[in-house]
Order: structure tokens, then sequence, then C-alpha cells
């Protein structure tokens, strides 16, 4: 049997923009089998794939991080012969897999860790979207608009509490927004006194609004909805990853910090609105479809201070946020749900 590992063990969201490389790599290699590589908390993703036949999870950071796991990983892959890896991602230590793998085709960006053991180096070009980078690396061709694949993802599962429950005492069922307040970096959080204005301005349109987010999210999460009781409520860290893109999928609109729920918007394929703070839609992971749009303040020095964020401003202003005001989203997010882009 041919074998195909792809390996990406970094966070949520760029494991969502992963899959629309393995999509098209099943179409180039349609008897190939497809496993994945990747952390526990991308796992849920991958294994609803339906282009994906095995997930092969490593712990990096708990139980695997030591370096007895990392040579007994080595073993796993080498046991299972893979034809050809391509690894999106770049640390020194997806490298070493890739070392002793025992593959004789693999294919990496130019700008990996120890690229020179990588049988084939692929550009990786800061000015494109990364889902366009991930085809580039696969060789797949694109043109403007063809690129914009939907993440597909086959959830047979339902939620653990129907829908309807997640709505307290709202009359109104059908018409909802959901807004993902939180991020993995401080920098990248939109102020939460902005985002309860943001969240005013939606109930008093007659729309319910829905927060999501995981565990880490719960208290941001709570706090805002605490004083639009009946109108609004949380259910950060109450539902799975796949829960979450259920309730994507019924949403009018997903509004979300530069996190991992803009590409679960992508999956559910519904208008995203993605606020930018202290990152910027340059760096390429964007909302893409064609209901989709972004929101950032550019007219700073300091922006972008990095490619993640940090846990504090670095400058101790935060103007990248601050002038970003909840008006200005606001008029976006009316401009968006009245058709426009």
């Amino acid at each position: 049997m041919n074998k195909i590992l792809v390996i990406q063990t970094a966070f949520v969201g760029d494991a969502v923009l992963t899959l629309p490389m393995i999509q098209k790599l099943k179409d180039i290699f349609n008897d190939a089998e497809i496993h994945v590589l990747c952390i526990p908390s991308s796992a849920e993703i991958f294994s609803v794939s339906p282009y994906v036949n095995e997930v092969l999870i490593y712990d990096k950071k708990e139980k695997d991080k030591g370096f007895l796991s990392l040579v007994k990983l080595i073993l796993q892959i080498r046991s299972e012969k893979y034809s050809r890896i391509y690894s999106p991602h770049r640390s020194i230590r997806t490298a070493m897999v890739v070392k002793f793998s025992g593959a004789k085709l693999t294919f990496g960006f130019n700008n990996s860790s120890l690229k020179n053991i990588y049988t084939y180096l692929v550009n990786y070009d800061k000015s494109k979207h990364e889902v366009q980078r991930n085809l580039d690396l696969i060789g797949y061709s694109y043109n403007a608009n063809s690129w914009k694949i939907r993440p597909e993802l086959k959830i047979t599962q339902v939620l653990s509490k129907p829908l309807e429950k997640l709505f307290v005492n709202y009359t109104d069922k059908s018409k909802y927004i959901v807004v993902a307040p939180g991020s993995v970096w401080n920098t990248k959080i939109y102020p939460s006194q902005f985002y309860r204005d943001i969240i005013k301005y939606l109930i008093d349109q007659k729309y319910f609004v829905l927060l999501i987010g995981g565990k880490n999210d719960q208290a941001l999460c709570e706090s805002l909805v605490f004083e639009f009781e009946n109108y609004a409520n949380s259910i950060a860290g109450k539902v799975s990853l796949l829960e979450s893109v259920l309730v994507l999928e019924k949403a009018e609109m997903l509004i979300s910090n530069d996190s991992a729920p803009t590409h679960l918007g992508m999956c559910a394929d519904i208008p995203v609105l993605t606020i930018y703070c202290s990152t910027v839609p340059d760096f390429g992971f964007y909302p893409y479809n064609l209901k989709s749009s972004y929101i950032s303040y550019n007219d700073l020095t300091c922006k972008p201070c990095g490619i993640h964020g940090y846990n504090k401003c670095p400058i101790k202003t935060f103007d990248c946020a601050y002038k970003l005001k909840p008006d200005i989203v606001i008029s976006k997010i009316e401009e968006m749900l009245n058709g426009g882009k």
C-alpha cells in the first residue's frame, strides 16, 4: 500500500488550514493512504476528515516531550514505510522525524529548520495565504480563486446539548451570531469592553449571541454575557471543537479574533469577520470564503509586532486594538449583514 505522511503538529487553526492540501493530495494520489501526525488538540479535526486514513498523535508538550518518546515516534514512523512525507510544520523536532523516517521523498519549506534534510524544498511565499503555501508544498496548481477550498469535515456526532437548549429563554432561536473573543495570545484579543459594545449592538438588532472558545476563554466569555441574561450565552469550554463547527454551521455570522475560530468558520462556510489587533491579514491567515472579511487598524509603525503576538503589548499602548473603535467594527458588521464584504 502506498502511504503518505503529513506532519502538522501546530495549533488547531494551522491544522484546519492543512485540510485543503490533504484534500488535493488525495486527488493526486487517489490510491494512497494518507496519515497525519498531529498534537492531541487537533486530532479531533483530522479524525473526521474523509481524506485521512489514520491519525498519529504526538503529545510533544506533555507525555511525549522527552527524547525517548521522540525515538519511539521515529521507530513507529519507520515501521509504516511511508513513500512520501509532506511537512507544513517547520520545527527542528519535525526535521529530525523526517530525517530518520526512512521515506525516500520528503517535502518541506525552504524556511524549515534543518532544511537540507528534505529531498525537495518549496518556497515559503510570505505574500500568499497559508492555504496557498500548503498547496505549493504538494505542487498543486491554482488560480486566483481555485485555491479557496473549503476544509471538509464529516461530522456524524450531534451536540451533547441540543442547540435550542443553548439559547436560555430567548424566543427566536433561528437567528443567532457567534462571537469568539479569546486567543492563546493576549495581544490578539480585542478589548473586552469593545466586545461588550458589539454584543449589545447585536442584541439590539434582535440577534441572540453565542460565545465560543476553549476552556482558557471560559472566564472571559462568561463575563461578557453576564449582563445580557436571556439574550446571550457562553458555551466556551463546554463543547468540543466539532460541536463548535455544528453550532457555527447554523449561525448568521462569526466575529472572531485572529485565532482558530476564524478557520473553523471556513469549515462551516459562513460569513466570518476577523478582527486583527497586533497581527495583520498579510501574514496569510485571514478568512477566505466569498462571504467573509476582516478589519485591522494599520496606521501604526509598531504593527505588526510579531507573527503570533505577545502576552503584553511590547510598548504598553495596545494602540492596535484601542484605536480600532467598536463603532468601526460595528459598521463593518452592518455592511456584511446587509450583503456586503
